[in-house]
């Protein structure tokens, strides 16, 4: 009796945790978000003020946690108000977050890579740190016009542009991030 009332105990548990995981995976299809989406983002997201519109991107939180904290301590001490877009690449990447505008200054620190298998820069949109070389990233920041995969494994990916892709296509070098807030949702 007591063998009996386990097994059918343990088969409860275990169908109830089939149809939560079942609802979960269906809930996403339906969403549109995969696997990946729902465990890379941590819900936070930036934006960035522009002359020509906002940019909106979701952070990676859980996938590049030094990275993206890095980012949000800056944005929230107002560190790249005001700072331009130093370099433009058509078709390649628009690039800020350099303080004497030139692409040689930082926030007076590095800090270390973060490399994710699953965040790439596999599309237009692409969020990552820029660097002079391994462990040197700092506030600078970059993001891609088209897919630019020979840079993986060599800048940390840490968001993913959401809302204003037509935005970025706009920048031009010189243009101003009036202002780069962080929010939730």
């Amino acid at each position: 009796m007591v063998k009996t009332r386990n097994v059918l105990w343990f088969l409860f548990v275990l169908a109830l945790g089939i149809v939560i995981f079942k609802t979960h995976a269906v809930d996403n299809v339906l969403t549109g978000k995969s696997v990946l989406d729902t465990q890379q983002s941590s819900n936070r997201f930036a934006i960035i003020k522009t002359d020509k519109g906002n940019i909106k991107f979701e952070l990676f939180e859980k996938r590049a946690p030094i990275t993206t904290k890095n980012f949000i301590d800056l944005a929230k001490k107002g560190f790249y108000n005001g700072l331009t877009f130093h370099r433009v690449i058509p078709g390649f990447v628009i690039q800020g977050g350099d303080p004497n505008g030139d692409g040689t200054g930082g926030p007076g620190y590095t800090i270390k890579d973060e490399f994710h298998p699953e965040l790439k820069h596999d599309s237009k949109g692409i969020v990552s740190m820029a660097n002079r070389g391994p462990n040197t990233g700092g506030s600078q920041f970059f993001i891609t016009l088209n897919p630019q995969p020979h840079l993986d494994g060599k800048h940390s990916v840490f968001g993913k542009v959401v809302e204003g892709l037509d935005i970025i296509d706009k920048i031009q070098k010189g243009d101003v991030m009036k202002e780069v807030m962080i929010v939730d949702k």
